[in-house]
């Protein structure tokens, strides 16, 4: 396949702690002894191939297939026209093939080939354009109490497989001509629900009733398989008078709360679970959060009162909750709710009116977006400017107020974990920070600009300019930015709305209106790839001009957008004609990106984003840790190459203890690390090539599920692990990371990021190509065989409790507005170990390539660095930034530390920076 490389910035910049005790050389060798277990993560649909084949115009047909989560890396394709094999081998570098011999009238086959098995063949005829149409049944208008006509439109869209068929159908929300907005006052007509196959049959209609408002913050609809039996469901607001697709009618069907100036603000409010075959209503129950006061949520007439959103979130890290949400311009509610056994229950409430959620009020978005922001391996709920953790609590809160523009992703690969992108509405509140990027985890500002004290409409953010790492991101304020904030250009694309991946490289496309561009980064001007206007397509909402849907539906990784025809009569999908070389799973198959489909329709609709960095320069993701329903877990290959135990070659370090009081374990005992946050174990590997690597650890916990960070400190990237609860102490299972190492010399370090600590780890096993490497080796070291010595001093003992060391803090010194500071150092006969120091940016303006001058006490010999890069001369080390870590903005630190020898103990070095 082609190469899917990222760029030597770190995905993290949590550094190595300090390898504080002499390791003894042994080495275990071998594969596991022990079957790898099943990682309860994620239950997704089981989807078809979802094969497609377009008609290019120009004698050749495009075909395009899905490769699925649970497949294998090794999965391969061939591809038929009319029962001849095309392909002369297997393709194993992209899921698309074009037959320049192509045959409109032909039926096409892809065959997959699994481990060896070839697989069942999907089959399908050629479409005659880049389109299909979807015949709707338009509702018939009508008429207000008032005297006022209005007519019907297709209006927001949703993707679900409702039937268990593999395929995905599409759920349609039908607004009349005189929907409103909270601000507006004014009757509207009734909302309607359809669902049709996505091949053109009509399945059902919800009438949600008079009682219900039409408008973009009112239906906020959730089309999942909340309870994982393969088929969805849809979840939707309902009141007195909704009636379900067989007629059943919810509550009083002659109950109308509408006042005179047509809002709702009487009256009960339900939640309805519908079935999504049928149609057909399975349970309602009381809506959450309640009305109340109308005057309690910031006005008296029925604006604030009535903002809905709603999303769908692995709260659990395994089953899919719905949320759903009332009010964000003051006080703020979310529910979390379970679909289980054909009831709805709630899992918890937080309201922004709780003692000490005050800071909460006011921080929501027109939308919301959900993902796994503290890699624990559960979906949190980013509500604006504020998240909200899987237990219901607040986990961060920028504080900058409302906004209308809401993205978050890996954007900025150099920096930990997801970043969100946001705008915000409100100059008082925003300050500086009108247009900014905030981590994900932290909610720590990374950059801002000025929003000119008006209020910020618009704000997209994706990567369409190769020359900079990571999204670009732009507003309706300012110009265009890269994920580091810098200025690329004062002219920035005038479109603001959508994304698309559309063409065949990995930047992605700018969808606007009805067409879809291409962002010309030398000219700073725009590209047109599709006029779907020319074909009668129409978008919808106003000046938001979104598509029904853009979702990555059929064929491979690139996306479809649904639009609607002009004539309101039919729906037009549109998938893509041009050929890619790059192979990935089905975004379908990553939670965060397939739960964006679920809530695209929700407020102000907003583009999905994927869990990992999709652009140019990426690397290859990692396969999903999910389970597929009703085929189980996802099972990782089994480790075929060695394993590093405690105290052995290539076990370079650890905070905590080597215990042996749980069984199970394999060698001498097991690593138990100190329960604190940043607590961890290092590793040094060697690889005989660059690339992608599997790591599969073995664990056991005891406890509640504990999330970690892999760092790997030679290429700067990092990856977020979840340790699931194994029931015991005794229970060993294994998890497992794929992760890129460069060739030769590699150091790595698994470091808890939350206060439990890290499980108990038995052993790491490697992948072939992978051995145990001495520590303190460099990459520019000699091969690195397992009778290769540690480079800790031998005759030191492993176990804490026998190494004698001191601690003291290092004084520190300021330059420039750097400063250093915050180190220990710790010894033990004549090695150290430099402990926890750190650089920060003190100063007003970003610093890049800082350096760090360390003045010991006598000459030193420096056999291990982590965080930088060091040149010792006599008693002086010279340690400078290393590539993910040398760009420090105001108030931001970087922590970096080293291993090394002397004649005698030394004494603390003084640090100062520059």
């Amino acid at each position: 396949m082609s190469a899917l490389t990222r760029p030597k910035f770190g995905a993290h910049t949590k550094l190595f702690h300090a390898i504080k005790h002499a390791l003894t050389p042994v080495i275990f060798l071998g594969a596991a002894a022990f079957p790898l277990a099943a990682h309860s993560q994620y239950n997704m649909e089981n989807l078809d191939r979802g094969l497609v084949a377009i008609d290019r115009k120009d004698g050749s047909v495009l075909v395009s297939w899905r490769w699925l989560g649970q497949e294998p890396d090794n999965t391969s394709f061939n591809v038929y026209r009319n029962g001849t094999l095309l392909t002369s081998s297997p393709l194993t570098n992209k899921t698309n093939f074009v037959d320049t011999s192509g045959n409109p009238n032909a039926n096409y086959a892809v065959e997959a080939i699994v481990n060896g098995a070839s697989q069942s063949l999907a089959t399908t005829h050629v479409w005659s354009d880049i389109y299909r149409t979807i015949p709707l049944q338009r509702p018939p208008g009508g008429t207000t109490p008032d005297g006022v006509a209005y007519t019907y439109s297709p209006n927001d869209i949703s993707a679900a497989d409702l039937d268990g068929d593999g395929g995905y159908e599409l759920i349609v929300k039908w607004d009349p001509s005189n929907a409103k907005d909270n601000s507006q006052s004014g009757y509207t007509g009734n909302v309607y629900l359809d669902a049709y196959e996505i091949s053109g049959e009509f399945m059902w209609r919800i009438d949600l009733g008079r009682n219900i408002r039409a408008g973009a913050h009112y239906t906020q609809f959730l089309a999942f398989d909340f309870d994982s039996d393969g088929k969805a469901e849809v979840a939707v607001k309902t009141a007195d008078a909704t009636k379900d697709s067989q007629g059943v009618v919810i509550g009083d069907s002659n109950a109308d709360y509408r006042n005179s100036a047509g809002y709702v603000l009487s009256g009960p409010e339900y939640l309805t679970m519908f079935e999504g075959q049928t149609g057909r209503a399975l349970n309602t129950v009381n809506y959450v959060p309640a009305r109340g006061s109308v005057s309690s949520w910031g006005d008296n007439y029925g604006n604030r009162v009535d903002r809905f959103l709603g999303g769908v979130a692995y709260l659990d890290g395994q089953n899919p909750s719905l949320i759903m949400s009332r009010g964000y311009y003051t006080r703020t509610v979310v529910a979390a709710w379970d679909w289980r056994n054909g009831q709805l229950s709630q899992r918890w409430v937080f309201d922004s009116n709780t003692s000490g959620n005050s800071s909460y009020a006011g921080q929501g978005a027109h939308s919301l977006t959900i993902g796994d922001v503290d890699a624990d391996g559960k979906q949190e709920i980013v509500f604006g400017a504020m998240t909200i953790d899987d237990n219901g609590t607040g986990l961060n809160n920028t504080r900058l107020g409302h906004g209308d523009a809401l993205h978050l992703s890996d954007m900025d690969p150099s920096n930990p974990g997801l970043e969100v992108f946001m705008v915000h509405e409100c100059p008082s509140c925003y300050g500086e920070h009108g247009i900014e990027m905030h981590d994900a985890a932290t909610g720590q500002i990374l950059w801002s600009h000025p929003g000119d004290y008006i209020d910020i409409g618009r704000g997209v953010a994706m990567d369409i300019d190769p020359r900079y790492a990571g999204y670009e991101a732009w507003a309706s304020r300012g110009g265009l930015y890269s994920a580091k904030g810098e200025t690329i250009s004062s002219t920035r694309p005038s479109q603001i709305n959508f994304a698309a991946w559309w063409d065949g490289d990995l930047l992605r496309e700018i969808l606007d209106n009805n067409y879809i561009n291409k962002w010309n980064y030398t000219a700073s001007s725009t590209t047109r790839l599709l006029s779907a206007g020319n074909y009668g397509a129409a978008s919808n909402n106003g000046t938001k001009a979104t598509p029904g849907l853009s979702a990555d539906i059929l064929g491979d990784w690139r996306e479809e957008v649904v639009w609607r025809n002009s004539n309101n009569q039919e729906l037009m999908v549109f998938t893509t004609p041009h050929e890619s070389e790059y192979r990935l799973r089905t975004l379908m198959h990553d939670p965060q990106y397939r739960t964006a489909i679920a809530w695209q329709n929700v407020g102000y609709n907003q583009p999905p984003h994927p869990s990992y960095f999709l652009g140019a320069g990426m690397t290859t993701p990692n396969q999903p840790h999910i389970t597929i329903v009703g085929e189980g877990t996802v099972q990782p290959p089994a480790p075929t190459g060695d394993a590093i135990q405690e105290n052995a070659t290539g076990f370079c370090g650890y905070e905590g203890t080597i215990d042996s009081n749980h069984s199970g374990y394999t060698g001498a005992g097991f690593t138990n690390t100190t329960n604190a946050t940043g607590a961890g174990i290092n590793w040094n590997l060697h690889a005989s090539t660059a690339g992608t690597y599997r790591l599969s650890m073995r664990y056991a916990n005891g406890s509640t599920a504990r999330g970690a960070v892999l760092n790997v400190e030679t290429t700067g990237n990092s990856y977020p692990m979840a340790f699931a609860p194994t029931s015991t102490w005794t229970n060993w299972q294994e998890e497992y990371v794929d992760a890129h190492l460069n060739a030769g010399y590699n150091s790595i370090r698994l470091e808890a990021n939350q206060a439990a600590g890290l499980p108990n780890l038995d052993a790491i096993y490697l992948a072939d190509g992978l051995t145990a490497a001495a520590c303190g080796q460099t990459s520019s070291s000699s091969s690195s065989s397992s009778s290769s010595s540690s480079s800790s001093s031998s005759s030191s003992s492993s176990s804490s409790s026998s190494s004698s060391s001191s601690s003291s803090s290092s004084s520190g010194g300021t330059t420039a507005g750097l400063a250093c500071a915050n180190g220990s150092t710790d010894t033990w006969g004549t090695g150290f170990v430099l402990n926890g120091f750190q650089v920060e940016n003190e100063g007003q303006q970003a610093t890049n390539n800082w350096q760090v001058t360390l003045q010991f006490d006598q000459p030193v010999n420096i056999t291990n660095a982590w965080g930088v890069n060091v040149e010792t001369t006599g008693t002086t080390v010279v340690a400078t930034s290393v590539g993910y870590n040398s760009h420090l903005n105001p108030g931001q630190s970087a922590s970096f530390g080293m291993q090394g020898t002397s004649a005698t103990a030394v004494s603390n070095p003084l640090c100062s920076a520059q």
